[in-house]
């Protein structure tokens, strides 16, 4: 007989919520394990079951994090329009941004690398890869380093109006701050990607 799970999958969500709203908006130094397990309504030693360590919660998070936005990119699929592909992409980030700000702020603000990587590699990644493959096809025939170049670029421009918007800088309703941010995406897009 199979050995039964003393803790499923909701608990180890609640983990992840709680942990990344901690670090999100208290840095790294504030997760312990008694206070990410208080806020989740369950036990140190449960974080411990689940994770092993306070470190390996750390780790998880930005793997999680990670996970969902490679989940978000990946919903955007291929046309047989690689520039509306990569319009697609830039409005991805952005709502996956919107819908767990705490995820972002610890992929990005806080640095915590998923486990086993190298944080100066962000462009190996295989979120990044998805935005290199879309400018690839836009750009096709184009070297390679300049492929790499602009998406670069369309990173930092979309990475920074999403930190804009995220920080309320960005003026206007929902709505209003959408459509800023599909013109500025499209204007300075359209720039970057012009041969």
């Amino acid at each position: 007989m199979a050995r039964p799970r003393l803790h499923d999958d909701a608990l180890r969500t609640r983990l992840f919520e709680v942990a990344s709203r901690l670090i999100s908006s208290d840095g790294e130094a504030a997760v312990t394990v008694r206070k990410v397990a208080a806020e989740a309504g369950t036990s140190a030693s449960a974080v411990y079951a689940l994770f092993g360590s306070r470190e390996a919660l750390v780790e998880a998070v930005s793997d999680e994090g990670f996970r969902r936005f490679a989940d978000h990119l990946a919903a955007v699929g291929q046309s047989d329009e690689p520039a509306a592909d990569l319009r697609a992409l830039s409005g991805a980030y952005r709502r996956f941004a919107l819908a767990d700000p705490h995820f972002y702020r610890v992929m990005f603000y806080r640095g915590v690398a998923p486990a086993g990587s190298d944080p100066a590699s962000a462009v190996n990644r295989a979120t990044f890869r998805v935005l290199h493959d879309a400018v690839a096809r836009v750009l096709d025939g184009v070297p390679a380093a300049h492929v790499l170049d602009v998406a670069v670029g369309l990173w930092g421009l979309v990475h920074g109006l999403v930190s804009l918007e995220l920080a309320g800088l960005l003026p206007g309703d929902a709505d209003g701050r959408e459509a800023a941010f599909d013109r500025a995406a499209g204007a300075v897009g359209a720039a970057l990607l012009a041969r």
